[in-house]
């Protein structure tokens, strides 16, 4: 199931197909495939050419995926769990050429996250990126320490049947998206 929305103004088509499922199909995600979405990440822009972004990965059935999991709250724990893999998204806090705080990490971190997102389309893969997750929990789980920080969670897959969601979140998948006007964001 793909949703369907009409633009205002022509876009690729990988950004035109690109939105957040729920519902994950039980089919394992090929390492190729899962390169090919880091390598989009590895080559996204950064200050200073920092790339400051870590990435732990989660498997179905490991160690990482069950930690990740712990750390999501309770409604996204009800669906992620279906998803093959689960990414915890994370930051290098200082940048590595001159130890100082590094004011844009956040922000390259995003930019990975976006380009990764977009590879693992093309590679034929839904990602549902969230924010609801402990990430305080993250960071001892994991043992990040002071250096590196935990962001947010992507949740990783194919695309599954939206019928074997909960019918509250059915609701949800198959509502059609809305997004605020150009002109309501361009100053």
């Amino acid at each position: 199931m793909a949703i369907k929305t009409k633009f205002d103004f022509p876009i690729n088509k990988l950004s035109a197909n690109r939105w957040s499922p729920r519902a994950f199909a039980d089919k394992k995600v090929e390492k190729e495939k899962l390169q090919s979405v880091f390598e989009a990440a590895r080559w996204s822009a950064s200050a200073f050419n920092a790339q400051p972004w870590r990435f732990l990965i989660g498997y179905q059935g490991d160690e990482n995926y069950h930690l990740i999991m712990n750390t999501l709250v309770e409604f996204n724990q009800n669906w992620a769990g279906k998803a093959p893999v689960l990414i915890l998204n994370c930051y290098q806090m200082n940048f590595s050429h001159n130890g100082k705080l590094n004011l844009t990490a956040q922000y390259d971190l995003g930019q990975a996250v976006a380009q990764y997102s977009l590879e693992a389309l093309n590679q034929g893969l839904y990602v549902h990126q969230m924010t609801g997750f402990d990430a305080k929990k993250a960071n001892e789980s994991f043992g990040l320490g002071k250096k590196v920080t935990a962001f947010s969670v992507t949740a990783l897959g194919y695309l599954g049947n939206v019928d074997s969601l909960p019918n509250d979140m059915r609701k949800m998948e198959l509502a059609e998206p809305k997004r605020m006007p150009q002109n309501d964001f361009l100053l």
